[in-house]
Formats: structure tokens, C-alpha cells, sequence
């Protein structure tokens, strides 16, 4: 029989959390630090939008596009926030969820063997989706000792002429990191001298603990160049509804909005309704989460410290990511071993790539109770471990 399958498809390795996941499913009474997913309900008055959508029968398709009033909210958000101004009419469009908007980018973007650059760890759909698209994925390895964030010098250093785009991931999923302003002025210089075209992944902008998430399009010269990926999983606890968007330039979202009305169609109409009332009137809610997950962050930093485990401060997302090279073990091993004496869940480094090898990934979108229970555990697992090595 004729193989079916695509090998490019086939040699795509599966999410390495999604192999961890399914050791977790088989065991009880497990407290998961491992979800990166808030553990509030979406605010009621969002649902509430969403219920008196229904209510009101507005269950039919919206243009491709997406609804002109949610379109619209999005241009109102991004100039309040960031300054920028992008017109509703073609420079945005709303997406199920910020994945598709990657997705979508990258095949509207990349022929066949031009290159994208991946700082790593990062979220682990970028590099597949990047070979999905026929691009040719090249690693950016970031480092601890800048605290993950992407140096200028390390962009120069990987781009060739075969680079098309750059992926931004900030604040960034596993690390915590963020980039600065001036961190941001630095790489856009990089950027502009070599005429390549950033998708920046922003999905985590309103979880920044330091100071005002800046995006990239606020550095002249950048708007014209990006595509920038947003969405309301994460800052308004609306995972389930699967909605993001994306904004840049028409010529771009053009084409991005073709691969989207023939593998879509269009983002769900409920979500879309509740999405406007989010925008709207969620910024209370965005800030009381914020400040739940602040207060979790900074207790895990002096847990860490209380126990002797490296870790460098995050500043966003709600995710933290010690070291854990000290024990002689993989994070796999480590990971592993952790759950079943333990009964804790966190992700392996290398879950996000190669360098996240030494590495945990522990969520903080868990309640304190929970992730205070867990970092009791962690230091007896810890200390024990320290021991065995005596």
C-alpha cells in the first residue's frame, strides 16, 4: 500500500509536554504545576456577553475577518496600550487563538528554504509550524546569564541571506523573561540593517511585573515590519474560547486572512462578542490577576532562594524557570523522578528545546495553597537529593 502519510509531518517530533502529560493522566492526587493555563474562571461579565449572544441568536458566521466591532475594540486597545495605530478595516484580523495567527504568518510569509529564527526556550509550536510552512527552522539558544532575553549580538550572529523573519517571544513561555526598551531598540537596528520581518508573539503582554510590557512596533521603523500576535487566553482567562488576532501591515494580513478564510472560515461568533466586552471593560480584571500572579511569583523567588535553587528573577508571563543542573540529572529525569515521589508535575526544559536541558518549567497559574504544598515537597525532594550525593 501507497504511504499516506507526508514525511515532513511524520518527522515532526510530538509536544515534549504533551509526552509528560499522559505520565500525569495515570496517576491520582497529583498537584500539577505544569499547566500553563490561569486557574480563574473568566470574569462573569464577559461570560455573561457571551451567554446574551446566544440568548439573542447570534450563532451565524461574521466576515471572515471577523466581527467590525471587535476589530475596531482591538485598534482602540493597542493605541491606548502601545500607541500605535493599526486600521480595523485591513490590518487586523481575529484568529482562533494566537497559534493560528503564528500559523497563518509564517505560511503567508515563507517560500521554500528561506529561514526563520527561533530564540529557544520558547513555545514549542514555532519551529513545526515553521517547517510546516517549508521554512527552514535556525535556533537562537538563549542564555541564562542574560536573563533569556535575545542580545543584538546574538541576532547578528544567526542571521544569513536566507533569513526572512525572526520570531519574538516575549514575554517569553517557559523562561518568564521580557525584553525592555532598550533591549528592543538594540535588536530592531539588527532588524532593519538586514531588511528582514519580525512575528512577534505577545499572547502574555498584560502579565508583565516590572514595568509596562513595550511591544516592538512601538520602535520606529518596526511597525511596517511586524506582525504582531495577541489574544484573550491568557490575560482575561478565556483559554477555552479560543480567540487571538493579529495586526500588521495590509499587504501581509492579506494574504494571511486567505489561508484563514479557507482553513477556518472564521473565529467563533460567541467568543468574538465576549472578546468585546473584555476589551471594553476587563481591565480591573486583567489587573486583579495580575496582582494574584505577582504575589505567587515573588513567593516562589524566596522559596527558591530559602531552598538553595538557582533560578533568575522572571518579570512576566506566570511561569519560572530554575536550574536544577546541580543533581547530575536530565529534566526529564528530574521531572520524572519528581512526580512519582512527589506527586508534583512540572514540564522538562528541553520540552522547549534542546537548551532548556538543566531546566524546569513551573507554572504559577495554580492556587497558593497549591504551590505552597508543592515547594514543601520540592525542598525534601531536593534535600534528599543533595544528600544521596554526600
Amino acid at each position: 500500500m501507497r504511504n499516506p502519510l507526508a514525511d515532513k509531518v511524520v518527522e515532526i517530533k510530538p509536544s515534549g509536554i504533551r509526552k509528560f502529560f499522559d505520565i500525569v493522566s495515570e496517576m491520582d492526587d497529583v498537584i500539577s504545576l505544569s499547566i500553563g493555563e490561569p486557574d480563574f474562571d473568566t470574569p462573569w461579565h464577559i461570560r455573561d456577553e457571551g451567554i446574551y449572544s446566544l440568548e439573542k441568536g447570534r450563532t451565524f458566521y461574521t466576515s471572515n475577518a471577523g466581527l467590525k466591532e471587535l476589530k475596531e475594540e482591538i485598534c482602540h486597545y493597542l493605541k491606548r496600550k502601545h500607541g500605535v495605530e493599526y486600521n480595523p478595516k485591513n490590518e487586523v484580523f481575529v484568529t482562533v487563538g494566537g497559534s493560528e495567527g503564528i500559523d497563518a504568518a509564517l505560511r503567508a510569509m515563507l517560500n521554500p528554504g528561506e529561514e526563520v529564527l527561533i530564540p529557544q526556550p520558547s513555545y514549542v509550536s514555532y519551529e513545526p509550524c515553521a517547517i510546516l510552512a517549508g521554512g527552514v527552522p535556525v535556533i537562537i539558544e538563549l542564555k541564562a546569564e542574560h536573563e533569556f532575553r535575545l542580545t543584538a549580538q546574538e541576532l547578528e550572529n544567526a542571521i544569513t541571506d536566507k533569513t526572512k523573519i525572526l520570531i519574538l517571544p516575549f514575554p517569553n513561555n517557559p523562561t518568564g523573561a521580557i525584553m525592555e526598551r532598550k533591549d528592543l531598540e538594540a535588536i530592531a537596528e539588527v532588524i532593519i540593517k538586514h531588511d528582514i520581518f519580525v512575528i512577534s508573539d505577545e499572547i502574555y503582554s498584560e502579565l508583565t511585573y516590572k514595568e509596562k510590557h513595550v511591544s516592538i512596533v512601538e520602535i520606529p521603523g518596526m511597525m511596517e515590519r511586524t506582525i504582531l500576535i495577541n489574544g484573550f487566553s491568557k490575560a482575561y482567562a478565556m483559554t477555552g474560547w479560543r480567540l487571538g488576532y493579529a495586526c500588521g501591515p495590509e499587504a501581509i494580513i492579506t494574504q494571511m486572512l486567505k489561508i484563514h478564510q479557507f482553513a477556518i472560515m472564521c473565529a467563533p461568533t460567541t467568543s468574538q462578542y465576549a472578546a468585546v466586552e473584555a476589551l471594553r471593560n476587563g481591565d480591573d480584571d486583567v489587573d486583579e490577576m495580575r496582582e494574584a500572579y505577582n504575589q505567587r511569583r515573588r513567593y516562589l523567588m524566596h522559596a527558591f532562594k530559602e531552598m538553595g535553587l538557582e533560578c533568575f528573577e522572571p518579570f512576566g508571563a506566570f511561569y519560572v524557570f530554575p536550574c536544577i543542573k546541580e543533581f547530575g540529572m536530565t529534566s526529564d529525569e528530574f521531572a520524572v523522578k519528581f512526580l512519582q515521589e512527589e506527586k508534583v508535575a512540572v514540564v522538562p526544559g528541553t520540552a522547549f528545546g534542546d537548551c532548556g536541558e538543566g531546566f524546569l518549567r513551573i507554572s504559577y497559574a495554580a492556587s497558593m495553597e497549591n504551590i505552597k504544598t508543592a515547594m514543601e515537597r520540592l525542598a525534601e525532594f531536593i534535600g534528599r537529593l543533595r544528600a544521596e550525593k554526600k
